[in-house]
């Protein structure tokens, strides 16, 4: 197949990357960002020398652009890792937000209904939170979003399934990785100069290695493949939570950050989330329920700690060589 990858140089699209140099199926990066070098010099540590490092300029704004790029390429499968992902900015900017988490989307959602392509659009468990809960969300509870990024994250989902294209949205939560910024890589620096940290412990959620959100998509355009893509329809279109297994507070979060990569000098405090004021307010408890894409796609997923001394370990391979 031909695959159209969106925001190709994110966390979970530099993954991609690195999975795709082992893949038999064609892969079309793009994004409109551009990858420095530090990032260029991660990918080729942990990919090896195969993995793809081409990029092309695709504005996903723009649906002419993303006609023009599918066509050039006969693009048989869309990705879209691209999105305005500013939890706190989006509140400031609301129609860039909308503009490129739910415009934006239905351009890619009608382009692949105009080629039959198979669209996989990541999303968020952002889309919860509004409404208090306390057991794992399901694919089917309705969206209540605190904020603009949930809400215009739900308007993309929204768009999707109105296109009438085959597609599979993926909810996912708390992505760190070797790339960008995150949690982790923030935590990781904290740990190391400071002597204490507080950190909140009344949001709980899983975090998600986005090695493994990578896999997960490669697993399902594997099975989209042997299912058929010149079918009008693909009969596993719907919508899917993944992330890693169990759940945590980021105070936990911290703690095991710190734990792995032997940060014992920095004394990390829990604390409430109302000591750190916000312009939004975040999920309370956004653990997902992963059943749905468990049994459909036949995946296994890690426990969270897994990942996480997996990328810190990565990390630490990648300093020990500069």
């Amino acid at each position: 197949m031909n695959i159209l990858v969106t925001g190709a140089w994110g966390q979970l699209g530099s993954w991609l990357r690195i999975l795709a140099s082992a893949a038999s199926d064609r892969f079309v990066f793009t994004d409109v960002a551009q990858a420095g070098e530090e990032q260029l010099e991660m990918l080729r540590r942990l990919g090896g020398g195969n993995v793809p490092l081409g990029c092309s300029a695709l504005d996903i704004t723009d649906i002419d652009g993303i006609r023009q790029t599918a066509e050039a390429h006969g693009i048989d499968a869309i990705v879209n890792c691209a999105a305005f992902t500013n939890v706190d900015a989006a509140e400031d900017r609301p129609e860039l937000a909308e503009a490129l988490n739910a415009a934006a989307v239905g351009n890619l959602a009608a382009v692949a209904r105009e080629r039959n392509a198979l669209l996989v659009h990541i999303s968020t468990d952002y889309v919860f939170g509004a409404d208090p809960y306390n057991t794992p969300c399901s694919e089917d509870r309705k969206g209540t979003p605190s904020g603009v990024y949930g809400l215009t994250k739900l308007h993309g989902e929204q768009a999707v399934i109105a296109s009438g294209c085959k597609y599979v949205i993926m909810r996912t939560a708390w992505l760190y990785s070797e790339f960008g910024k995150n949690f982790l890589k923030t935590m990781l620096a904290l740990t190391a100069l400071k002597p204490e940290i507080r950190v909140v412990f009344d949001q709980a959620g899983t975090p998600t290695y986005a090695a493994g959100l990578a896999h997960a998509v490669l697993a399902v355009l594997d099975d989209y493949r042997s299912a058929g893509t010149t079918g009008v329809t693909y009969h596993k279109s719907g919508i899917y939570n993944f992330s890693d297994e169990g759940v945590c507070s980021w105070y936990d979060f911290a703690k095991a950050v710190a734990a792995f990569a032997g940060h014992d000098s920095c004394r990390i405090l829990p604390c409430h989330s109302g000591e750190f004021p916000s312009k939004v307010v975040r999920p309370a408890y956004s653990v997902l329920d992963k059943t749905r894409i468990k049994e459909t796609f036949g995946l296994e997923l890690q426990w969270w700690p897994e990942g996480v001394r997996k990328c810190t370990a990565s990390l630490a391979a990648h300093a020990s060589r500069d």
